[in-house]
């Protein structure tokens, strides 16, 4: 099966009030974890890719036919989409030159006239090629690529504005951040999200940050419009931890304990079984 657009697959999450999980990729193993996850559980996925990744997996060709010769490989069946994710206007252009299905042009941090400039591009040369496109209003918190920043509150009036642009999917902050939460976190802002969701219709929209929210807030999120949530930390916290035990249990001394294939498979499994649990919370299990 081919890599597809996530336009359809989130449209039909909007109608079907769940979500789809959006899990990012940072080396081989998550690759092939998400991918045998998604299989078993019979759920579309979208597989996304910072630009810090990108170039230390050797750039977006690299990366589509890495994922496009798993899936062969795997004989994966169920719809799997390959994503920009915070994309840099060009980031996103080599992304849509080089085989991804789907991009994210963040520019959230612009100001709005300009992200509207650079959003509107996107679109037309995305979707010429079949490609899907996610925009963003109000920039998400916390660590990503290395840049830390304060989580803001999108502007709905700003939001609308996006919207028309013909985007697929709409990235709007809403209190969620990147990482782990602080202790002191106000969570989620519902009745932000509520507003939003009234300005934009039917249109998809998207939770960054979506590792370590408590299950009810991602619950009504859901309610309220959410259709795709994207994870990574609880992924990369799964494949440590997995590995840190595998070295404590002194399994890299045992036989062929030591070769890479054996130390990584552990944190393998690990993200496979954290990535199902995520599928289920968002309701996406069997809608392949």
């Amino acid at each position: 099966m081919k890599l597809v657009s996530a336009k359809e697959m989130l449209d039909d999450a909007v109608k079907g009030h769940y979500a789809v999980g959006h899990f990012n990729l940072n080396n081989m193993e998550s690759i092939r974890a998400f991918l045998l996850a998604a299989q078993e559980t019979k759920s579309p996925i979208i597989l996304g890719l910072s630009g810090g990744t990108a170039k230390y997996m050797g750039g977006y060709r690299t990366i589509t036919d890495m994922v496009q010769g798993f899936i062969n490989f795997l004989d994966i069946t169920v719809p799997v989409a390959l994503h920009v994710d915070h994309g840099k206007y060009s980031e996103v252009l080599d992304a849509i030159e080089n085989g991804f299905s789907s991009v994210m042009f963040d520019g959230s941090a612009y100001p709005i006239a300009v992200n509207i400039e650079k959003t509107k591009e996107v679109v037309r040369l995305a979707h010429a090629k079949g490609i899907s496109v996610e925009a963003e209003v109000g920039g998400i918190g916390g660590e990503e690529d290395g840049h830390i920043a304060r989580g803001e509150c999108a502007d709905p009036n700003q939001c609308k504005m996006i919207a028309d642009l013909g985007v697929d999917f709409l990235a709007a902050g809403i209190g969620n951040i990147h990482g782990k939460y602080p202790s002191d976190w106000e969570g989620l802002h519902f009745d932000l999200l509520a507003d939003i969701k009234s300005r934009v219709g039917d249109l998809p929209l998207v939770l960054h940050g979506g590792s370590l929210i408590p299950a009810d807030q991602i619950r009504e999120a859901i309610r309220h419009g959410i259709a795709k949530i994207n994870v990574n930390t609880e992924c990369q916290i799964a494949f440590t931890e997995a590995t840190r035990k595998y070295f404590e249990e002194n399994k890299d001394r045992e036989s062929k304990g030591f070769t890479p294939r054996a130390v990584l498979a552990y944190g393998l499994e690990a993200t496979k079984e954290m990535c199902i649990k995520k599928m289920e919370l968002f309701g996406s299990i069997g809608k392949a």
